[in-house]
């Protein structure tokens, strides 16, 4: 007899898109949530679409939680801790689940299978030289996308005047040995080039610079969106060494030029680094719980969709590693 409940562990994309095609087979879904909104990172995703849509994907999550939202078959369960989870003839689950100005209750779910859609989050460059959480105008990508969300530009934190130089600096936490984290995070190339190119149609004043490795072109169509904003944002192959702030107000960031061997120092109003991809914390833990491997990375190990070590879970979108929306 083929099993006709099914619990989905994470509100993003991945979770939200596993819910929707599983109810076409008539399948009921518990989608458990830890945050108190679902929709996961991509929620905070701004639109980069110009005079044409550039396929960011910032519309897909709201499309599928307004879905998943008018589908009866579909319970989305948000500000949900998992307590425990086990296995016996099928899968038990005991969560707390806390709601705004309430007090947590408790709730225990059964499930034929379960879909792990953990998702990932989000380096954080504190202890990175270039100053974030100590100066105001160095932010994340991601926090970049919530002030352009609100207010239309790229502003900087400071004092919310537009930016009239911004410095985008790529793979921080990806790719980075001393980290151990050797993966690429495979979104921020695109979504920052997309961003500047927003930013550029928005505010044709600012002076845009990019600090990179090398440009990963991951994506649809990604190589002729490439060659077309190259031509209008300074492409700068080095990564900084340290970032100070000068006495009024600009940000000094000092790197070597590839070519001459130089260290140049540039000002900049806003600098904004593309924090990568890393596993989620609760990954080992529900491992454990579920007697599944882990990789070292922290990221979850699959085969062909299956989590590797016990039949009935399955590993959707960023949990096994980092990748786009689409």
């Amino acid at each position: 007899m083929v099993g006709r409940t099914v619990a989905v562990i994470g509100a993003g994309v991945a979770g939200l898109t596993a819910a929707l095609e599983l109810t076409r087979f008539g399948f009921q879904v518990d989608i458990i949530e830890k945050a108190a909104f679902a929709g996961g990172h991509a929620s905070r995703l701004a639109c980069k679409a110009t005079d044409r849509c550039v396929s960011c994907g910032a519309c897909i999550v709201h499309q599928k939680l307004s879905q998943a939202a008018a589908q009866p078959e579909v319970r989305i369960l948000t500000g949900s801790h998992i307590e425990k989870i086990s296995k016996s003839q099928n899968f038990k689950i005991k969560l707390t689940q806390k709601a705004e100005d309430s007090d947590p209750t408790q709730l225990s779910l059964e499930a034929d299978a379960v879909i792990w859609a953990t998702g990932f989050s989000v380096f954080d460059p504190r202890h990175k030289p270039y100053g974030y959480g100590i100066f105001k105008n160095v932010i994340t990508n991601l926090e970049l996308e919530d002030i352009v969300r609100e207010a239309g530009r790229a502003t900087k934190p400071s004092d919310r005047r537009a930016a009239r130089s911004l410095a985008f600096i790529q793979c921080v936490g990806s790719r980075d040995a001393k980290l151990n984290h050797l993966w690429c995070s495979k979104f921020c190339c695109a979504s920052a080039l997309r961003m500047a190119n927003l930013i550029l149609a928005r505010q044709p004043q600012t002076r845009v610079s990019f600090f990179y490795i090398d440009i990963q072109t991951f994506g649809r169509d990604f190589e002729a969106f490439y060659r077309q904003v190259q031509g209008n944002v300074r492409m700068i192959r080095a990564i900084p060494g340290d970032i100070f702030q000068t006495e009024d107000g600009s940000l000094k960031v000092t790197f070597v030029n590839n070519e001459t061997h130089e260290t140049v120092e540039a000002l900049f109003d806003l600098v904004v680094l593309s924090a990568g991809m890393q596993p989620c914390k609760e990954n080992r833990d529900l491992a454990a719980q579920l007697n599944l491997e882990a990789e070292d990375s922290g990221f979850v190990e699959r085969t062909a969709g299956n989590a590797k070590g016990l039949p009935g879970v399955f590993v959707a979108g960023a949990a096994d590693g980092p990748m786009t929306i689409a």
